[in-house]
């Protein structure tokens, strides 16, 4: 039997178990991601997707289940030891970069990740060339702009700085929350543009949270839609192309 990237196992996760407010936050879920595929996970309020990004990168630990990355189990791994190869990328661009410094030493610092050399005057000049070459690709003018401050940067042009250090060892998952949600129109569709272009360009398994269904139709190469702890739709790209908002709504509210 083919031995599947990544694979998510009868996870489960309880809040306040047996109390009166207990909620059932992920119930016995599971779904396997191949290399390099990108999956947009969609939902409303309470579907159990903040839960989910969290278990998988070690924030939480679930009550039951199992998670396997390139065949080895990591459920059991803590947070800091997971982050060398998952990356995450938050709503809020600020988590992602640090305002008090450049573009070019936010860069260096996410290069820093998974090297053990010490940032020397050298080396920072070969990661800047790298940094420059890098932006470049975007056409949006950043790799002028390495050695300004992040916090002169807008929140679109900081959450794209936040991808490039995201991605810019090559994790082996790369978990997107709602990172573009607090963005204006133009520039949530800017920096989803921005995005696929890295998972495809860098071939890394990616998981995107968003709560525009919309959204989830048009990127990505599968749909899973969540409610309330459970899987209600798993679609791939061909059937999630030929399925309508309406229905997934209407999908949504059979388990409401």
């Amino acid at each position: 039997m083919e031995q599947r990237f990544f694979v998510i196992k009868n996870l489960k996760k309880v809040y306040n178990l047996n109390t009166a407010s207990e909620v059932c936050a992920l119930n016995d879920i599971s779904f396997t991601a191949d290399k390099g595929e990108f999956i947009v996970v969609v939902g409303s309020n309470a579907a159990g997707k903040s839960t989910l990004f969290n278990v998988i990168a070690g924030s939480i630990p679930p009550d039951k289940g199992e998670i396997l990355l390139e065949g080895k189990p990591i459920t059991g791994l803590p947070e800091y030891k997971r982050a060398k190869f998952i990356s995450r990328v938050w709503q809020n661009s600020n988590n992602g970069v640090v305002d008090s410094m450049t573009v070019a030493e936010n860069l260096s610092m996410a290069k820093m990740r998974s090297s053990s050399v010490g940032l020397r005057p050298s080396v920072k000049h070969e990661w800047k060339k790298e940094f420059t070459e890098t932006l470049e690709r975007f056409h949006l003018g950043l790799e002028k702009r390495l050695d300004d401050g992040v916090n002169l940067l807008s929140g679109g042009q900081k959450q794209i700085i936040a991808l490039v250090m995201a991605t810019l060892t090559h994790p082996k998952l790369l978990l997107l929350d709602e990172h573009t949600a607090s963005l204006d129109t133009k520039m949530n569709k800017l920096v989803l543009g921005v995005t696929e272009k890295i998972v495809r360009e860098n071939n890394i398994t990616a998981l995107m949270i968003t709560h525009n269904i919309n959204q989830a139709l048009q990127y990505g190469d599968r749909l899973i839609l969540l409610n309330r702890g459970n899987i209600v739709l798993d679609l791939p790209k061909k059937e999630k192309q030929n399925i309508s908002l309406a229905a997934i709504v209407e999908k949504m509210d059979d388990y409401s």
